[in-house]
């Protein structure tokens, strides 16, 4: 199928684009304040909340004007946003809205994890400002599909440059480059976006490829940098050395895609021997794919698939939906509400599978999330159904919950 570029310049689209180049030093300002602010009470919290819900995407813009002009233009449409990833640093929450349907104005956004009445419901600001991710806009974060906060408290964000790709009215457009993003959450230099790094992945892509799961290690002997990401239509993983900035894409045996459907969905999940350090390895499988397989780290370094372990095959489909960084692996069955968890030193077999957390009726996990400050794990669930069989009301209902074991 092809693609196309195409992009509104009516005259709301100019105004929006005039306000948010307006209060662009605004923005960078009150985030910085923000997260400053919310570092130093990360211990007064420690003990706070259990959770947290929020319906759609309630932002705070710089203006009640811009908020006005982004929905007449239809650019937010809050039925249209769903947040599908999540991750942690201290009380900040960050999540990934991609832009599968037009009217998404931010597709990356954060919020406290804790509030002060538990009855609040998430009010959320684009991170690390709106005026930095306008759809069309070049050289802008476009569709954020993953994200991975690695042990450095940098935040990795993978951009596809493809939006609207399930939207009814419209065909998918290419407005930006593939391109994984890096923010230093440690960072509140606003004059620097708190950009650490960005990755433009269209050397090690293809006009096909789909990019769909994002992976970051630390080398422990020199410290390097690795990203690894997932293109599920070339069945390969790209491997990005971030000091050196080069990368190989490295195709994985034809065996992995046995029994997957023409457009799957390729997951990678980093597993280490030991949490925070050890021999890694990337746990691979296709959502359909009837087996799952492990990949060395370290020979995907070397742009080469190396040794491809076969694990076994799978009871069912399975959707991957996080680590606790160290051996085990979150997951849950295809429309399953069980996420069930296995631990990657154990054989994988249904035995030592164990189930871990239940969702609610209507509602489905989409991703396990650390929250290192605490010593747990949280679990991020929306109505993803009836986002998909576009039934949404005026919001897709999202919860983060603590995952305390065993139900």
């Amino acid at each position: 199928m092809s693609v196309i570029v195409m992009m509104s310049v009516g005259p709301s689209s100019l105004m929006v684009t005039v306000l948010l180049a307006l209060h662009q030093v605004a923005t960078f300002t009150c985030n910085a304040q923000r997260q400053s602010s919310d570092r130093s009470r990360r211990n007064a919290t420690y003990g706070s909340g259990r959770g947290l819900t929020w319906t759609g995407a309630q932002y705070r813009f710089e203006c009640d004007t811009v908020d006005a002009l982004l929905r007449d233009d239809g650019r937010y449409v809050p039925r249209n946003n769903i947040a599908l990833r999540a991750q942690i640093c201290g009380n900040d929450l960050y999540l990934a809205y991609p832009r599968l349907r037009s009217g998404v104005p931010a597709t990356v956004a954060t919020t406290c994890l804790f509030t002060d009445d538990a009855c609040d419901e998430a009010v959320l600001t684009p991170y690390p400002c709106l005026s930095v991710q306008e759809q069309g806009k070049s050289g802008e974060v476009q569709n954020a599909v993953d994200l991975y906060l690695d042990t450095q408290e940098v935040l990795w964000v993978l951009d596809t440059g493809i939006v609207q790709t399930m939207d009814n009215d419209a065909e998918p457009l290419r407005t930006g480059p593939p391109i994984v993003w890096a923010f230093d959450l440690n960072t509140h230099k606003v004059t620097v976006f708190t950009l650490f790094k960005k990755i433009d992945l269209t050397c090690l892509t293809t006009p096909m490829s789909r990019l769909q799961s994002l992976a970051v290690d630390y080398d422990e002997t020199n410290g390097k940098c690795y990203v690894y990401v997932s293109d599920a239509a070339n069945r390969a993983v790209i491997a990005y050395d971030v000091v050196e900035s080069k990368g190989s894409r490295v195709v994985l045996p034809k065996a992995i895609a046995a029994g997957c459907t023409k457009r799957d969905v390729l997951y990678v999940a980093l597993v280490r021997a030991e949490c925070g350090g050890g021999a890694a390895a990337l746990i691979v499988t296709y959502l359909s794919g009837v087996r799952a397989f492990t990949v060395r780290t370290e020979y995907l370094r070397r742009g080469s698939a190396g040794k491809v372990t076969d694990l076994g095959v799978k009871p069912d489909r399975m959707v991957i939906l996080g680590t606790d960084g160290g051996t085990k692996v979150f997951f849950r069955y295809d429309a399953s509400t069980d996420v069930q968890s296995w631990d990657a030193t154990r054989p994988f077999t249904v035995e030592n599978f164990s189930p871990v957390y239940r969702s609610g009726s209507c509602f489905l996990a989409t991703q396990v999330m650390i929250d290192r400050d605490r010593n747990r794990l949280m679990v991020l669930e929306s109505n993803f159904p009836d986002f998909a069989q576009n039934t949404v009301g005026c919001g897709i209902v999202h919860n983060i919950r603590v995952l305390e074991g065993c139900f």
